[in-house]
Protein backbone atom coordinates (compact mmCIF):
# COMPACT_ATOMS: atom_id res chain seq x y z
CA UNK A 1 0.00 0.00 0.00
CA UNK A 2 1.48 3.44 -0.70
CA UNK A 3 1.88 5.76 2.34
CA UNK A 4 0.07 9.21 2.36
CA UNK A 5 1.24 12.59 2.98
CA UNK A 6 -0.96 15.67 3.90
CA UNK A 7 -0.18 19.06 2.63
CA UNK A 8 -0.97 21.03 5.20
CA UNK A 9 -0.82 24.47 2.74
CA UNK A 10 -4.31 25.04 3.02
CA UNK A 11 -4.93 25.43 6.56
CA UNK A 12 -2.44 28.18 6.40
CA UNK A 13 -4.37 29.60 3.24
CA UNK A 14 -7.49 29.88 5.31
CA UNK A 15 -5.20 31.59 8.03
CA UNK A 16 -4.11 34.20 5.70
CA UNK A 17 -7.45 34.72 4.63
CA UNK A 18 -7.52 36.60 7.97
CA UNK A 19 -4.07 37.95 8.56
CA UNK A 20 -4.19 36.23 11.67
CA UNK A 21 -2.28 33.53 13.70
CA UNK A 22 -5.15 30.76 13.15
CA UNK A 23 -5.75 28.22 12.09
CA UNK A 24 -2.22 26.65 12.69
CA UNK A 25 -0.62 24.58 10.23
CA UNK A 26 1.70 23.50 12.39
CA UNK A 27 -1.56 22.07 14.65
CA UNK A 28 -3.21 20.82 11.80
CA UNK A 29 0.42 18.81 11.23
CA UNK A 30 -0.46 17.30 14.49
CA UNK A 31 -3.66 16.23 13.94
CA UNK A 32 -2.21 14.42 10.49
CA UNK A 33 0.30 12.89 12.23
CA UNK A 34 -2.55 11.39 14.55
CA UNK A 35 -4.83 10.37 12.05
CA UNK A 36 -2.05 8.41 10.59
CA UNK A 37 -0.37 10.61 7.93
CA UNK A 38 2.52 8.89 6.54
CA UNK A 39 4.30 12.51 5.93
CA UNK A 40 3.55 16.39 5.87
CA UNK A 41 4.13 18.32 3.07
CA UNK A 42 4.28 22.23 2.72
CA UNK A 43 5.00 24.46 0.33
CA UNK A 44 7.36 27.32 1.14
CA UNK A 45 6.69 29.95 -1.93
CA UNK A 46 8.66 33.00 -2.64
CA UNK A 47 5.92 35.10 -1.99
CA UNK A 48 4.86 33.66 1.25
CA UNK A 49 0.94 33.86 0.48
CA UNK A 50 -0.11 30.59 2.81
CA UNK A 51 2.95 29.01 4.51
CA UNK A 52 5.73 31.32 6.26
CA UNK A 53 9.01 31.11 7.47
CA UNK A 54 8.05 30.76 10.95
CA UNK A 55 5.87 27.77 9.92
CA UNK A 56 8.64 25.94 7.93
CA UNK A 57 10.91 26.24 11.31
CA UNK A 58 8.08 25.14 13.86
CA UNK A 59 7.26 22.39 11.75
CA UNK A 60 10.83 20.66 11.31
CA UNK A 61 10.93 21.18 15.29
CA UNK A 62 7.83 18.88 15.68
CA UNK A 63 6.76 16.97 12.78
CA UNK A 64 7.73 13.26 13.32
CA UNK A 65 7.06 11.76 10.22
CA UNK A 66 8.50 12.70 6.70
CA UNK A 67 8.84 16.48 6.67
CA UNK A 68 8.28 17.13 2.40
CA UNK A 69 9.36 20.77 1.48
CA UNK A 70 7.67 21.39 -1.77
CA UNK A 71 9.67 24.33 -3.24
CA UNK A 72 10.87 26.61 -6.28
CA UNK A 73 14.20 26.23 -7.63
CA UNK A 74 15.11 30.05 -6.79
CA UNK A 75 18.73 30.28 -5.06
CA UNK A 76 16.71 32.12 -1.88
CA UNK A 77 14.47 28.98 -1.19
CA UNK A 78 16.98 26.43 -2.35
CA UNK A 79 19.56 28.26 0.45
CA UNK A 80 16.62 28.13 3.10
CA UNK A 81 15.53 24.62 2.38
CA UNK A 82 19.56 23.61 2.88
CA UNK A 83 19.68 25.04 6.05
CA UNK A 84 16.31 23.71 7.62
CA UNK A 85 17.28 20.02 6.28
CA UNK A 86 13.99 18.51 6.05
CA UNK A 87 13.91 14.89 5.10
CA UNK A 88 12.75 15.62 1.55
CA UNK A 89 12.35 18.38 -0.93
CA UNK A 90 10.47 18.08 -3.99
CA UNK A 91 11.14 21.00 -6.70
CA UNK A 92 8.13 22.43 -8.21
CA UNK A 93 7.37 25.29 -10.62
CA UNK A 94 5.70 27.76 -9.27
CA UNK A 95 4.29 31.43 -10.87
CA UNK A 96 2.80 34.05 -9.13
CA UNK A 97 -0.46 34.08 -10.92
CA UNK A 98 -1.27 30.43 -10.29
CA UNK A 99 -4.27 29.64 -7.40
CA UNK A 100 -2.00 26.25 -7.30
CA UNK A 101 0.95 24.59 -8.94
CA UNK A 102 -0.50 23.86 -11.88
CA UNK A 103 1.85 20.79 -14.25
CA UNK A 104 5.35 19.48 -13.51
CA UNK A 105 8.59 20.95 -13.56
CA UNK A 106 10.09 21.32 -16.79
CA UNK A 107 13.34 19.60 -15.95
CA UNK A 108 14.32 19.39 -19.87
CA UNK A 109 14.10 23.14 -20.00
CA UNK A 110 15.56 23.94 -17.03
CA UNK A 111 18.30 21.17 -16.41
CA UNK A 112 21.14 23.36 -15.76
CA UNK A 113 19.69 25.16 -12.80
CA UNK A 114 17.88 22.17 -11.57
CA UNK A 115 20.81 20.64 -11.73
CA UNK A 116 22.99 22.95 -9.60
CA UNK A 117 19.50 22.83 -6.55
CA UNK A 118 19.95 19.03 -6.78
CA UNK A 119 23.24 19.10 -6.18
CA UNK A 120 23.01 21.89 -3.50
CA UNK A 121 20.06 19.63 -2.11
CA UNK A 122 21.66 16.26 -1.96
CA UNK A 123 24.81 17.59 -0.40
CA UNK A 124 22.97 19.07 3.13
CA UNK A 125 22.05 15.38 3.01
CA UNK A 126 18.19 16.21 1.83
CA UNK A 127 16.24 13.27 -0.52
CA UNK A 128 15.45 15.40 -3.76
CA UNK A 129 12.36 14.84 -6.06
CA UNK A 130 10.78 16.42 -8.99
CA UNK A 131 7.27 17.20 -9.56
CA UNK A 132 7.10 16.08 -13.17
CA UNK A 133 3.66 15.21 -15.56
CA UNK A 134 4.23 11.97 -16.41
CA UNK A 135 6.11 12.13 -20.27
CA UNK A 136 9.54 10.45 -20.73
CA UNK A 137 11.89 12.90 -21.53
CA UNK A 138 11.10 14.18 -18.06
CA UNK A 139 11.53 11.23 -16.65
CA UNK A 140 14.76 10.63 -18.25
CA UNK A 141 16.47 14.19 -17.71
CA UNK A 142 14.81 14.09 -13.51
CA UNK A 143 17.50 10.75 -13.85
CA UNK A 144 20.21 12.19 -15.40
CA UNK A 145 20.41 15.29 -13.24
CA UNK A 146 20.59 13.50 -10.29
CA UNK A 147 16.78 13.45 -8.37
CA UNK A 148 16.05 10.79 -6.09
CA UNK A 149 12.98 10.34 -7.22
CA UNK A 150 9.59 11.81 -9.10
CA UNK A 151 5.58 12.78 -7.79
CA UNK A 152 3.67 12.29 -11.33
CA UNK A 153 1.21 15.28 -11.42
CA UNK A 154 -1.63 13.40 -11.37
CA UNK A 155 -4.01 16.39 -12.53
CA UNK A 156 -4.84 15.04 -16.24
CA UNK A 157 -6.83 11.92 -14.33
CA UNK A 158 -8.20 14.38 -11.92
CA UNK A 159 -9.36 17.02 -14.81
CA UNK A 160 -10.78 14.31 -17.14
CA UNK A 161 -14.28 14.33 -17.61
CA UNK A 162 -15.20 11.58 -20.36
CA UNK A 163 -14.33 7.37 -19.63
CA UNK A 164 -11.49 8.11 -22.82
CA UNK A 165 -10.16 10.57 -21.25
CA UNK A 166 -9.79 8.55 -17.93
CA UNK A 167 -8.30 6.02 -19.35
CA UNK A 168 -5.98 7.87 -21.06
CA UNK A 169 -4.77 9.89 -18.12
CA UNK A 170 -4.11 6.64 -16.18
CA UNK A 171 -2.32 4.64 -18.95
CA UNK A 172 0.12 7.42 -18.93
CA UNK A 173 0.34 7.00 -15.33
CA UNK A 174 1.31 3.42 -15.88
CA UNK A 175 3.93 4.21 -18.98
CA UNK A 176 5.44 6.83 -16.52
CA UNK A 177 5.65 4.43 -13.52
CA UNK A 178 7.16 1.99 -16.02
CA UNK A 179 9.36 4.22 -16.94
CA UNK A 180 10.26 5.84 -13.46
CA UNK A 181 11.43 2.19 -11.92
CA UNK A 182 13.63 1.46 -14.95
CA UNK A 183 15.21 4.37 -14.45
CA UNK A 184 15.86 3.47 -10.52
CA UNK A 185 13.23 6.43 -9.48
CA UNK A 186 11.11 6.52 -6.85
CA UNK A 187 7.71 7.15 -8.11
CA UNK A 188 4.74 8.84 -6.12
CA UNK A 189 1.81 10.71 -7.11
CA UNK A 190 0.07 14.04 -6.39
CA UNK A 191 -2.55 16.68 -7.53
CA UNK A 192 -6.58 16.34 -7.68
CA UNK A 193 -7.13 13.27 -5.48
CA UNK A 194 -9.89 13.05 -3.47
CA UNK A 195 -11.82 10.87 -1.62
CA UNK A 196 -13.75 10.25 -5.02
CA UNK A 197 -11.52 9.64 -7.50
CA UNK A 198 -8.61 7.85 -5.31
CA UNK A 199 -9.32 4.48 -5.94
CA UNK A 200 -7.95 3.62 -9.82
CA UNK A 201 -5.11 5.73 -8.57
CA UNK A 202 -4.71 3.44 -5.64
CA UNK A 203 -4.33 0.46 -7.30
CA UNK A 204 -2.40 1.37 -9.48
CA UNK A 205 0.36 -1.00 -8.85
CA UNK A 206 4.30 1.16 -8.36
CA UNK A 207 3.48 4.53 -6.56
CA UNK A 208 5.09 4.42 -3.00
CA UNK A 209 2.96 7.49 -1.70
CA UNK A 210 0.45 9.84 -2.55
CA UNK A 211 0.19 13.47 -1.38
CA UNK A 212 -2.70 15.06 -0.90
CA UNK A 213 -3.69 18.33 0.61
CA UNK A 214 -6.91 19.96 -0.32
CA UNK A 215 -9.49 17.46 -0.29
CA UNK A 216 -8.27 16.38 3.13
CA UNK A 217 -8.54 20.15 4.30
CA UNK A 218 -12.25 20.27 3.15
CA UNK A 219 -13.12 17.12 4.34
CA UNK A 220 -11.15 18.62 7.67
CA UNK A 221 -13.46 21.28 8.01
CA UNK A 222 -16.62 18.76 8.87
CA UNK A 223 -15.08 16.22 10.79
CA UNK A 224 -11.69 17.22 11.66
CA UNK A 225 -8.48 16.71 10.47
CA UNK A 226 -7.53 13.85 12.58
CA UNK A 227 -10.81 12.01 11.17
CA UNK A 228 -10.31 13.08 7.59
CA UNK A 229 -7.04 11.69 7.20
CA UNK A 230 -7.94 8.55 8.79
CA UNK A 231 -11.00 8.31 6.05
CA UNK A 232 -7.93 9.14 3.08
CA UNK A 233 -5.80 6.37 4.56
CA UNK A 234 -8.44 3.41 4.64
CA UNK A 235 -9.22 4.15 1.00
CA UNK A 236 -5.66 3.55 0.39
CA UNK A 237 -5.35 0.68 1.80
CA UNK A 238 -8.71 -0.78 0.72
CA UNK A 239 -7.90 0.10 -2.81
CA UNK A 240 -4.28 -1.28 -2.64
CA UNK A 241 -6.15 -4.60 -1.04
CA UNK A 242 -8.38 -5.09 -3.99
CA UNK A 243 -5.85 -4.45 -6.66
CA UNK A 244 -3.54 -6.93 -5.04
CA UNK A 245 -5.92 -9.35 -4.84
CA UNK A 246 -7.07 -9.02 -8.26
CA UNK A 247 -3.21 -9.49 -9.78
CA UNK A 248 -3.53 -12.61 -7.56
CA UNK A 249 -6.41 -14.34 -9.38
CA UNK A 250 -4.74 -17.33 -11.21
CA UNK A 251 -6.00 -17.24 -14.43
CA UNK A 252 -5.96 -13.73 -14.87
CA UNK A 253 -4.23 -12.38 -17.86
CA UNK A 254 -4.39 -9.42 -16.53
CA UNK A 255 -1.53 -8.93 -14.15
CA UNK A 256 -0.59 -4.96 -13.63
CA UNK A 257 -3.73 -3.29 -11.65
CA UNK A 258 -5.29 -0.15 -14.10
CA UNK A 259 -4.85 -1.73 -17.49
Amino acid sequence: MALLGVNIDHVATVRQARRTDEPDPVWAAVEAELGGADGITFHLREDRRHINDRDARVLKETVGVKLNMEMAIADEIVDIAADLKPEQCTLVPERREEVTTEGGLDVVRHSQRVAKAVERLREAGIVVNAFIEPDEDQLRASADVGFHGVELWTGAYAHAKSPDQIETALSDLLRGIETGQELKLEMLGGHGLTYRNIAPIAALDGFSEFNIGHSIVARACFVGMREAVTEMKRLLTLHASASAGAQARPGDGNTRAGR
